[in-house]
Order: C-alpha cells, then sequence, then structure tokens
C-alpha cells in the first residue's frame, strides 16, 4: 500500500549515501523545472520492492504546472515516477551495467492530468496507474518507448471516463539526464479514448501523438489528459480520419509489428508421432517450450508494440528495401542488419507443414485486417504471441527476408513457432475484409488454411 506525504530524503540502505545518486539525478530534473516546490507531494510505497513489496516504483512525485496560456497550455498536475531506472546502483532492484548505457530499465514514467477548477490537491489514482504499468515492465522486462500504446479497457480513473487507453511519448519539458549508473529518459503517459488507440494500432502511435497536439481538447501541445474529455480526435475534427489516418495506412502501412494475444495454432497435416512431436498447441495443454534463442527473438518482437516506419521488429526478420533507410541507433535496437536467414535450434527441428488452423479470440482476430493491411501489403511481417505459454504466429510476406516459412513451403513451424507467408495478401485482403464484418459477436475466430 502507498501513502502520500511531502518528498523526504530516503533512509539509508547499508553503506549506501542518504540521497543516492540515481534518485539525486532525477530530483535535480525536477528541480529544474519546479525551482519552487523543492518539496511537493510524493505518493510512496511503504514496503519498497526490494524489500518484497509488491510496487516496483519507490516514489511518485507530483507537482503543481501553471501552464502557458499564451501556447494554449493548460494548467495540470505533473507526476513522475522513481523506480523504474536504477536509483541506488547497490544492485538491490537493477544490475549495475555501468554509466554509458541506459540506468536500469533507461526510463521513468510522467503524467500530465489537468487539474479542474477549484482543486488544491493532486489525485492520487494516477500513481496506482503508473505502478501497474511499471509491474508489467518488471515482469514481463519489456520496456516502453515513445510511440507505443497501451490497451488498458478500463477508464483510467475507474469513473465513467472515455479515456481508457494510453499513448507513450517524450515528456514535452524533462530532459534525459545522465547518471553515475547510466541515463534516463521520461516517457509521457497519454490518456486516449478506445477510437484514438484503434488508430493508433492501424496506423502509428506517433501520427495520432501529432494529431492530438493539434487539438487542444485532446491535449494540445502538452498532451494533458483531460478524464472529463468526451469527444474524440475524429468526433471535433471527421476529416482526421480519411484525409490523414486512412491515407497514411494506405501509404505508410502500419508501425504496430505485433501483439500478445489469446491465439493457438494446429497442424491438420497429420497426426502427431509422439508424444515430443506435438502437432497441437492447445489452449490448457503445457506447450513446449521455446529455445532461449527463440524466445529472445519473439520477445524483441513484441518488445516495442509500436515500431518506425522503416524498421523491421522481428531481429533476423529484415526487408532489404527498408534496412538502409535509416541509420542504427539504440532507440533502433529491434532492427536487424543482417539478411541471414534464422538458424533453428539444433535440438528442435524446423518442419513444413501442409495445411493450419488458427484460432483467436476476438479482439486478436479483429486484428487480422491491420495485418494484412498495414503490414503484409507493405512487404513487413506480424506476429501474435500467446499469453497463455510460448506460442507465436508470425505472418510474412514476399518482402520479408531470413523466415523458416517460404513460397515453396508457405507454413513452417520450429517448436511451438509458426511462420504462415502470405504470397496473394492482396486476394486474402478482399476476403478477409468481406468475413471481418461477421465477427462482431464472436466470441474465437477460427481459421483453417489448407
Amino acid at each position: 500500500m502507498d501513502e502520500v506525504r511531502p518528498t523526504s530524503v530516503p533512509q539509508a540502505h547499508g553503506l549506501v549515501p542518504l540521497f543516492p545518486p540515481g534518485l539525486q539525478a532525477i530530483y535535480g530534473e525536477c528541480r529544474r523545472l519546479y525551482p519552487e516546490q523543492a518539496n511537493p507531494l510524493q505518493v510512496t510505497a511503504i514496503v519498497k520492492y526490494w524489500l518484497g513489496g509488491p510496487d516496483p516504483l519507490d516514489y511518485i512525485s507530483m507537482y503543481r504546472n501553471m501552464g502557458c496560456p499564451a501556447q494554449d497550455i493548460q494548467e495540470h498536475w505533473h507526476y513522475v515516477s522513481f523506480g523504474l531506472s536504477d536509483l541506488y546502483g547497490d544492485n538491490r532492484v537493477h544490475e549495475f551495467t555501468g554509466a554509458d548505457g541506459p540506468s536500469g530499465f533507461g526510463f521513468e514514467l510522467t503524467f500530465r492530468l489537468k487539474r479542474e477548477v477549484g482543486e488544491t490537491a493532486p489525485p492520487t489514482w494516477p500513481a496506482e496507474l503508473m505502478q501497474g504499468l511499471a509491474r508489467y515492465v518488471f515482469q514481463s522486462e519489456n520496456t516502453f518507448c515513445s510511440g507505443d500504446h497501451v490497451s488498458w479497457h478500463n477508464p483510467l480513473d475507474n469513473s465513467e471516463s472515455r479515456i481508457q487507453h494510453m499513448l507513450l511519448t517524450e515528456d514535452p519539458q524533462m530532459q534525459p539526464v545522465q547518471t553515475p549508473f547510466g541515463t534516463v529518459s521520461f516517457l509521457q503517459i497519454v490518456g486516449v479514448c478506445t477510437e484514438e488507440l484503434q488508430a493508433a494500432q492501424q496506423w502509428n502511435g506517433q501520427g495520432i501523438l501529432e494529431l492530438m497536439r493539434g487539438v487542444q481538447i485532446a491535449g494540445g501541445p502538452w498532451l494533458i489528459t483531460d478524464m472529463r474529455r468526451g469527444e474524440t480526435i475524429f468526433d471535433i475534427d471527421p476529416h482526421l480520419q480519411q484525409e490523414r489516418v486512412d491515407q497514411g495506412i494506405e501509404t505508410e502501412g502500419s508501425n504496430l509489428s505485433g501483439v500478445s494475444a489469446k491465439c493457438v495454432w494446429d497442424d491438420l497435416s497429420r497426426p502427431p508421432e509422439d508424444e515430443e512431436d506435438s502437432r497441437s498447441i492447445c489452449i490448457g495443454s503445457q506447450p513446449r517450450r521455446l529455445s532461449d534463442k527463440d524466445t529472445e527473438q519473439i520477445r524483441e518482437t513484441l518488445r516495442k508494440g509500436l515500431e518506425f516506419n522503416s524498421k523491421a521488429a522481428l531481429p533476423p526478420i529484415t526487408s532489404q528495401r527498408q534496412s538502409h533507410e535509416r541509420p542504427q541507433s539504440r532507440k533502433d535496437s529491434l532492427e536487424s542488419e543482417s539478411s541471414a536467414a534464422i538458424v533453428p535450434h539444433e535440438l528442435v527441428r524446423t518442419r513444413q507443414l501442409e495445411s493450419v488452423h488458427l484460432k483467436f479470440n476476438q479482439e486478436s482476430g479483429t486484428l487480422l485486417p491491420l495485418c494484412l493491411r498495414g503490414r503484409l501489403l507493405h512487404g513487413r511481417h506480424f506476429t501474435y504471441k500467446s499469453i497463455n505459454g510460448d506460442t507465436a504466429i508470425t505472418f510474412v510476406s514476399t518482402g520479408v527476408e531470413g523466415a523458416f516459412a517460404t513460397e515453396e513451403h508457405p507454413y513452417a513451424a520450429h517448436g511451438p513457432w509458426l511462420q504462415v507467408y502470405t504470397l496473394n495478401v492482396c486476394s486474402i485482403y478482399k476476403c478477409w475484409t468481406f468475413f471481418s464484418y461477421r465477427l462482431v459477436n464472436c466470441l474465437c475466430l477460427c481459421v483453417i488454411i489448407l
């Protein structure tokens, strides 16, 4: 359980200084922005994560930001987390790897919430929201980057609000800081409606964020979340959907390279020869474990839910057409410059299949048009990674290299990892567009590919 109190000096831990350097660096950036708020209200974990507590963030500071009326920036509350980066440097939470790389996970979260008239103290529910995102990062070891989306499916403040999902972007005021334990950047949470989340999935998060910056009600230049907002950016300006989003999808495709999902697949080619040659990855059964190498490859696919247009998200699978469009950078670390084929783990053979049976839940199934229209039609790939085990389904197209599914063998499996090679994407998309209208009330979608 968390408690709210004014900022105070953290207690010592062993021989660590009373004011740990990682914590001091972030406080310094906060003091640069808020020199008159040296002791802001702070939500703190009563039992720290490194002492067995449930909350990974040691502290969440809450500041009052006066905004800038001249720039249409309204007054708001500004929340800053402490704990995703390495605050202490003694391996109690994060492994210390040196000052040259990222500190801990390399970022902290921020959130800007519109201040309501008459409000004298910041609401504390954003602190629990930030703790929830931090738990996901610690448990999955998947980091966030600017442009990522988070499907929350619930009002962020547990009210009746339409703001039920999140996008992430660079905080407009806080600058990255260098600590003795590495660098720390600041990612801002932006509350969005379902329609805005879907547009970000179908096109890209950065594009939707840029549209929101131009709409004062939706956040304005600093993307301030208003939980009382009842209109989407498409309600406010209907032309945005057709002129910006739909056109962007057609010309640029989608940046969403993969999702965690409820999905399974069956090999319909033949019955299993033995228990080890499992053809079916069924709900309720224990799937065969992927090798560490395959697990890392699939994890890299989903490490960032949204990718830049010119980047292949699955490291061993790259498009020659895209691989030289932009230089490698740390933020683009998921892109592979090598066109070498995947080398399967020596103990798990790759099998070519004659036909497969794919099963998706409703939400996963509704993303298949995005997979076809936004990814495969643009020479990219798309991966469903099961949340119930190691099962993964990757769709690849003619513009993708390095896959173990090919035009000659369009269905191939490497343990529980299935790849489906799609040659005539246009025909498949036309058929799927017709069928997808009948998906609305389905609880589960089954697709048999022969």
